[in-house]
């Protein structure tokens, strides 16, 4: 797994790296010639460098001067001239360049910065930087624009310009680039929100041998996975099975207005593995329901006039989940009936949708005040949207709205809960699996998946893989993480079938067990092309 760090403490490691003799001036040459070595192997013949005046500009100076030296056309486009940077090291760095030959283009307009870049086939942005926040100002605007409408290939230095490298968000235009050269370690606002559009490949640089020890000893907020690292949550195939041992599932939810939910719900379910599924909606639609389920048996609850459950309807749903390995309660259902009553029972459980603004409601929009009403011995998913997310922890008017805001709202509810039976699977652009002790990130799923609906079908998938490990799972967050990515490449075999705006979330049903042969067989062999799942 790759480890993300914040900001801070990307800077902390760095102050460890001095202290362990790696010194700040030798952090900046190889920073500049990891990124000069990438654009090399992009074959460019001519590269043009934008600078700031900071050490992110210190970082381009340095690789402008390597392109040189390897015979590429080169040229800075800077601010200001290299002996007025303030920073002694980007001075220094700078003038080196300079005397080494490296042209520059000083303080230039609109059309001068044009002309540069006519004809370059590589841009490297070293203007902001990890340290940048909040709107860009002239002329970085201006650079930025020009660069967007270039038409060359951008390598991004730590992360591109105008884009925030904690928040993933931009107050205005950023830089588009076709590979992010990030230091040290991944940081959160790569990964989400603006950063996934804006970031193009990213390529990690150490920089030193001492950074892996370094920056596991900072904690590293969050983990992106590998398909390698699934390995210990992926069962060997085996012909030794039958329905029973594949686990079976409970699904509750429904209503007269939203029977479709818990029908999708326990399609993945079934088409994620489980050998036998059960649905239990209100009465008044069993029909409808039975009619797109021939497989599936259907349950009746008692319900009013309207189709929505009634309190009544607990104590059969408690009963029903006895006889099952994992039970999903949530998708469609509009109500409370049920859900505090399986949280108190010992069934492994997964909380979707309608269920979560249950608990969101049960505790007065504040989870966090009442851990034991979640607190159990029983493996325990909650899969909440941002806003559902915001609505747990008692920001329904402000919800996070980024990645770092919905880690840390995530960790609120699983460290009150205190056991290590819970996960949060936090949803976004990005998703974070959040347990007690780390939170793991899967590699996001395409824009396809934002449709009405596929967050049910996540749902039942959830309950599915939580049903076939029986509640055993040595990593509960890691499992979640699989689950993800496997509901995220259904999402990308859906998209190539019917392109990426016309995907619904029922096709993405039929592709789960594709996708699912797919990304566990690449965690079993991962040197056979895991990278390309």
């Amino acid at each position: 797994m790759q480890p993300v760090l914040n900001i801070d403490d990307i800077k902390r490691v760095e102050v460890g790296l001095t202290r362990e003799g790696v010194s700040v001036s030798e952090l900046m040459h190889r920073a500049g010639c990891a990124v000069a070595q990438e654009v090399l192997e992009l074959g460019a013949r001519k590269a043009v460098v934008f600078c700031g005046m900071g050490n992110n500009g210190g970082d381009g100076w340095v690789c402008a001067e390597a392109l040189l030296s390897r015979g590429v056309n080169v040229q800075v486009v800077t601010p200001i001239e290299p002996d007025q940077l303030s920073g002694d090291l980007a001075r220094q760095v700078a003038q080196s360049a300079v005397r080494a030959g490296v042209p520059t283009v000083m303080g230039p307009s609109r059309e001068e910065v044009k002309q540069a870049l006519d004809g370059a086939d590589a841009v490297v942005d070293c203007m902001l930087g990890t340290g940048f926040h909040g709107a860009v100002r002239t002329p970085f605007d201006i650079w930025i624009e020009c660069i967007n409408a270039s038409g060359a290939r951008v390598v991004a230095v730590d992360v591109p310009s105008g884009l925030s490298a904690q928040s993933g968000l931009a107050e205005g235009d950023c830089v588009i680039a076709d590979m992010t050269v990030t230091m040290i370690a991944l940081k959160p606002g790569l990964l989400a929100d603006t950063g996934r559009d804006a970031c193009g490949v990213i390529v990690v640089a150490p920089l030193a041998e001492q950074t892996e020890r370094l920056v596991v000893e900072a904690d590293p907020v969050a983990w992106r996975t590998d398909l390698a690292d699934y390995l210990d949550v992926v069962s060997e195939p085996s012909s030794a099975q039958d329905k029973f041992s594949r686990g079976s599932v409970l699904v509750v939810g429904g209503s007269g207005r939203f029977p479709g939910a818990p029908i999708m719900a326990a399609r993945a379910a079934a088409r994620a593995g489980a050998g036998y599924v059960t649905l239990a909606v209100p009465s008044t639609i069993v029909a409808t329901v039975q009619a797109h389920l021939l497989e599936i048996p259907v349950v009746g609850l008692p319900c009013d006039a309207e189709g929505v459950l009634t309190a009544d309807a607990a104590e059969k749903v408690v009963a029903l989940a006895k006889h099952n390995s994992a039970a999903l309660i949530g998708p469609g259902m509009r109500v409370a009936a049920g859900v505090n009553a399986l949280l108190r029972s010992d069934v492994p459980l997964v909380v979707d949708a309608d269920g979560l603004n249950c608990l969101a409601r049960l505790t007065e929009n504040n989870i966090t005040e009442f851990p034991d009403l979640t607190r159990r011995d029983a493996p325990l998913i909650l899969t909440p949207h941002r806003r559902e997310l915001g609505r747990l922890v008692g920001r329904a008017d402000n919800p996070p709205v980024s990645l770092e805001d919905q880690l840390e709202c995530a960790r609120e509810v699983v460290w009150s809960d205190g056991g290590s039976e819970i996960v949060v699977v936090a949803k976004a652009s990005a998703t974070a699996c959040v347990g007690v002790d780390q939170a793991v990130m899967p590699k996001p799923g395409p824009a396809s998946l934002a449709t009405a609906g596929s967050g049910d079908v996540l749902a039942g998938m959830m309950a599915s893989y939580l049903a076939q490990s029986h509640g055993e799972c040595a990593d509960l967050p890691l499992m979640c993480a699989l689950v993800c990515e496997v509901h995220g490449y259904a999402g990308s075999l859906a998209a190539e079938a019917f392109g990426t705006r016309g995907v619904m979330a029922g096709d993405l049903i039929d592709r789960i067990g594709l996708a699912a042969d797919v990304v566990e067989e690449h965690a079993l062999v991962p040197d056979e092309g895991g990278a390309e799942a």
